[in-house]
């Protein structure tokens, strides 16, 4: 059963604006430490990708965020929240720690999908909740 939807456009040119305002310090607050390992990897290669690479993260959580409900106010956090990929490139939501807690005792799951073009970063979340057994 659908639990809730959400979906996020950001604005790359903001992001970008972010990092050369607050540098490192804007990635580690949105950033998980395995996002930010990847960031940093995208970003040493070519520093643009490294920008749309955050751009997408930071429209996933906040897809994520409104499918569930929570908006950014505990336990949905940044860095508790995490978009992974399987190695087929598939991205998903891994959770951590008191958001996850708060996801398993409803039985929900969700579905990602991240894409990005020259301005923007787009994503769109499913959230499901396990059919209770009667």
């Amino acid at each position: 059963m659908i639990y809730g939807i959400g979906t996020d456009i950001c604005d790359v040119r903001r992001i970008r604006a972010s990092l050369e305002r607050n540098g490192e310090r804007f990635a580690r607050k949105i950033l998980s430490e395995a996002e930010f390992a990847t960031w940093q990897a995208r970003s040493a290669r070519w520093p643009e990708r490294g920008v749309r690479y955050l751009a997408t993260r930071f429209s996933a959580k906040e897809a994520f965020s409104k499918a569930v409900g929570l908006g950014m106010r505990m336990p949905m956090t940044w860095r508790l929240c995490e978009v992974g990929k399987l190695a087929s490139g598939k991205p998903v939501i891994v959770l951590h720690g008191a958001l996850k807690e708060w996801c398993d005792a409803r039985g929900l799951s969700a579905q990602v999908s991240v894409t990005d073009e020259t301005d923007y970063a787009a994503s769109f979340v499913v959230v499901e909740q396990k059919e209770k057994n009667p």
